[in-house]
Order: structure tokens, then C-alpha cells, then sequence
């Protein structure tokens, strides 16, 4: 259960590997981590944790996450520029810890990326039926809604009386195709979308900053009325409801074997679109609960109804954020659909999953059948669940994921010092010991329904590997063959 891949073997699989091609830059990089994280975070998410958990100072929360994901971030960038392959923490915990953790890395992954594209297809749903209600087009909701409500702090599900969410599968196929004929015109696209969401956000800035009423910012933080209800406990509970923004940054790993340089522009890509995105978020965090008192944020569409309190004064940035909400809101599903099945292709390689979720397309060099199987899962999983459900479940899933990362590096640091790295994460070893604590204290905050759903998926991941990864692993038969 517990081989080990040696990095030596890795490193000499990936200078052999033509299957990927190598076509990525530090500029792609850093594009495709703020197309992955700016995106349902920062476009619904916060006003949803600013209403009901931190108050104004939902700036506090975003920097706390901010926090586990820079510590993140840093572990994340050793382990990148040292092991350049497409498996990203599944892999580096293959090096460090041994196959079942990486195994369980893994399948955390899934909830991760696959569940994150759902997430937003969703969030993406609503914003193109305000969109097009705009133009006197409206869409039925009972073909724009998930079947099911759910409440957070019950855990329990009523019916909404709709069908099935259409506008989030249509999001998820048609990147889902687009992902399949190419990396390189996926971050092409993408690379267009972040200019145009970059753009939105900062004139939604530049122009709401004289909108800002004092008295919404007061008390920065509201009195405590009950567990993760503003105070100090809003703050924590915000901060691990709104980690789901930061989501993304770590999908850039993923492309390491479709990178020209990765030793060098994986950690560029990684940490570089997160500080920037950092002080995106607490700058928009600052300006919409400034311009909106924050019990009237709880609504799909916080950054909208922002635009709108200013009245006719900003009435044409309204059209400008709409659009930069969809652009922004379908790069993120571009980002995580392509993260998923780098990760599965990865896993097929080493014999933990079917020889079938390794099949690079002969044309386009990408991995079509795990990316048309995510796809697939992607939209169903968007048609028919509400997002608060979906949300809660990426964030804790993630944040499992990075808490291994930095405990990861601790092990490697110790285990293999010798071993060439690129880039060092600093101050070793505090950086990984405070990721690792971080990680938990936020995963702490979450409800237990979130905690008990994370302990079903992590009991069927564990009977998957016993009746099929365990027994078909080529690392485990390497060493029996030796």
C-alpha cells in the first residue's frame, strides 16, 4: 500500500513522454490560474459569505484563505518545478508518501475539479438567464434550476419543482469539445476570457470605489448571533465557504508536461496568479459591501446588485459585469474540465485505473476519453444539484488535497535532501507545518453534513483501490518483477 514511485523515474517518464504536447508558456501559466480562480468565487460566493457569515469583513476571510492557499501555493511550486509531471498532488504524494495516499489524493482530486466545473456551470447558469432576461429572452426555470434546494446548516434537500439546469450542461459541453481537440486553442480561448473579465472587475473597482457608504462598513465585523454566524466564528465559516474562489491555481500543476519550461514557469504560473488574484478579490470584497449593505448580498448575483444600488449613475457598467461574470464563470470550467483528466491520465499510467483513461487522442495529443468521460459527469452533475451543495464540497475536498501537498514536502525534505529542486519553498519548515494547520482549521469550520459526505466519498475511493488500483498497479508489480 505504501510504494513508492521514485522521483528519479518520474522525472525520466516525463523527458521520454511525446504523448502531451509541450506548448505552454509562464504567461499561459499564470493566465490559466486567474482563469481558474477568478470566476464563481468572486462573481457569487462572496456575497453569499458576506450575508450570512463575515459581514464587511468577508475582506478578513478572503485573506485567511488567501493565507492557506499561499502557503499552499509555495509547497505546491517545489513540487512543480522538481516533479513536472500531469499528475500534480496525486503525483508528488505517489514520490512522498506512498500509493494508497496517492490514491486518495487522487480520488479527493475528483471532488476537486470535476465537482468545481459543476460549481460553476451552475453559477454560469444564472448569470446567462439575467443576461438574455435583459433582452425580453426568458427561459423557463424549470429548465434553468437544479430539481433540488439544500440547506447548508440542515443538510436537508426540498424540491424546487424544476427539471434540470440546461444552461450549465450546454457550458460544460461545449468546453468540453473544445478541450478535446487541443490545449493549446483551450488556453488560446481562455487567455482572450481573462482579459475580458480582468477588464470588468477593474472598472467595477475604479468606478464603485466613489459609490462607497461608510456606514455599510459599520461594524466591520457584526456581533456573533450563532455558530459561523459573523464574529470571529462568521469569519472562520467565510473563509472556508469562500475558499472555493481560490480554487484553481493548483490545476496549473496539472499542465507541467504540456509546459516548455516547467522547472522554471511552474512556479511563476502558480504563485504569480495567486497574489494577483488575492488582491483582486479583497479589493472587490471592499468595494461591493461598501456599496451595498452586506444583509442584501445574499443573492445570485452580488457584484450586479452592487452596480445597481449606485442607480443610473452606473447603469451601463450592469451589461459590461454580466458579461465579464460569463466570460469569467466559463474559464473556470475550461481550467478544471482540462485539470480532471490529466489527473485520471495520470493515475491510468500507473495502473490505478483502466488502461483506457491513459488514451491520448493521435490528432489532437490530449487525453479525450477521460476528458469526454468528465464531461459527461460534469453535466449531469450540473443539470440536476444545487451549487451551495456542490461549493462546500470542493472547498473541504480541496482543501484535503493541499494540506497532503504541504505535509508533503516535509516528508520529501527529509527523505531526500539531496534531490535536485528548482525552486525552494521558504522558510522550511514553517511554510508546510502552518499550510498543513491552516488547511485543517478552515476544513474545521465547515458543517458536518459537508465532513460526513467527505468521509462516503473517501470509503468508496478506498473499495475501488482494494478490488481494482491495488491489484493492477505496475509500481507494485516493478517491485515484484524485481
Amino acid at each position: 500500500m505504501f510504494h513508492k514511485k521514485p522521483i528519479s523515474q518520474l522525472v525520466k517518464e516525463t523527458e521520454g513522454n511525446t504523448d502531451l504536447k509541450r506548448t505552454l508558456s509562464a504567461t499561459n501559466l499564470i493566465s490559466l490560474g486567474i482563469g481558474a480562480i477568478i470566476g464563481a468565487g468572486i462573481f457569487t460566493l462572496t456575497g453569499t459569505a458576506a450575508a450570512l457569515h463575515a459581514g464587511p469583513a468577508v475582506v478578513l476571510s478572503f485573506l485567511l484563505a488567501g493565507l492557506a492557499c499561499a502557503l499552499a501555493g509555495l509547497c505546491y511550486s517545489e513540487f512543480a518545478s522538481m516533479i513536472p509531471v500531469a499528475g500534480s498532488a496525486y503525483t508528488y504524494a505517489y514520490a512522498t508518501m506512498g500509493e494508497f495516499i496517492a490514491w486518495i489524493i487522487g480520488w479527493d482530486l475528483i471532488l476537486e475539479y470535476l465537482f468545481a466545473a459543476s460549481t460553476v456551470s451552475v453559477s454560469w447558469s444564472g448569470y446567462v438567464v439575467s443576461f438574455l432576461k435583459d433582452f425580453g429572452i426568458h427561459i423557463p426555470s424549470h429548465i434553468t434550476q437544479s430539481p433540488f434546494n439544500y440547506d447548508s446548516t440542515t443538510g436537508a434537500f426540498t424540491s424546487t419543482g424544476a427539471l434540470i439546469n440546461l444552461p450549465a450542461m450546454f457550458i460544460v459541453a461545449l468546453v468540453t469539445v473544445l478541450l478535446t481537440i487541443g490545449i493549446k486553442e483551450s488556453t488560446k480561448f481562455n487567455n482572450i476570457i481573462v482579459v475580458v473579465k480582468l477588464i470588468v472587475i477593474f472598472l467595477f473597482i475604479g468606478f464603485g470605489i466613489s459609490y462607497i457608504q461608510p456606514e455599510n462598513l459599520t461594524p466591520f465585523i457584526p456581533e456573533n448571533t450563532g455558530p459561523g454566524a459573523f464574529g470571529f466564528d462568521g469569519i472562520l465559516r467565510g473563509a472556508g465557504i469562500i475558499f472555493f474562489a481560490y480554487i484553481g491555481f493548483d490545476a496549473v500543476s496539472t499542465a507541467a508536461q504540456e509546459t516548455k519550461n516547467p522547472q522554471r514557469d511552474m512556479p511563476k504560473g502558480i504563485l504569480g496568479s495567486l497574489f494577483l488574484c488575492t488582491i483582486i478579490y479583497v479589493l472587490v470584497g471592499w468595494v461591493m459591501t461598501g456599496m451595498v449593505n452586506y444583509k442584501d448580498l445574499d443573492v445570485p448575483d452580488p457584484v450586479a446588485v452592487a452596480v445597481n444600488s449606485a442607480g443610473e449613475n452606473l447603469f451601463w457598467l450592469r451589461f459590461p459585469i454580466k458579461i465579464g461574470a460569463i466570460a469569467g464563470l466559463s474559464s473556470v470550467v475550461l481550467v478544471m474540465l482540462m485539470g480532471q483528466p490529466r489527473v485520471f491520465y495520470a493515475m491510468s499510467k500507473d495502473g490505478l485505473l483502466p488502461p483506457s483513461f491513459g488514451k491520448v487522442h493521435p490528432k489532437f495529443k490530449t487525453p479525450y476519453v477521460t476528458t469526454i468521460i468528465t464531461g459527461v459527469v460534469a453535466m449531469v452533475i450540473g443539470g440536476l444539484a444545487p451549487i451551495n451543495l456542490l461549493g462546500e464540497l470542493v472547498s473541504i475536498g480541496t482543501l484535503l488535497a493541499f494540506a497532503i501537498v504541504c505535509a508533503g514536502i516535509l516528508v520529501l525534505r527529509y527523505t531526500n535532501p539531496d534531490i535536485h529542486r528548482p525552486f525552494k519553498t521558504p522558510l522550511f519548515p514553517v511554510v508546510p507545518i502552518l499550510g498543513v494547520l491552516v488547511c485543517f482549521y478552515l476544513m474545521y469550520g465547515l458543517p458536518w453534513h459537508t465532513w460526513e459526505r467527505l468521509i462516503i466519498w473517501m470509503i468508496i475511493g478506498i473499495v475501488i483501490y482494494f478490488t481494482y488500483g491495488k491489484i493492477h498497479s505496475k509500481v507494485r508489480r516493478n517491485e515484484k518483477k524485481g
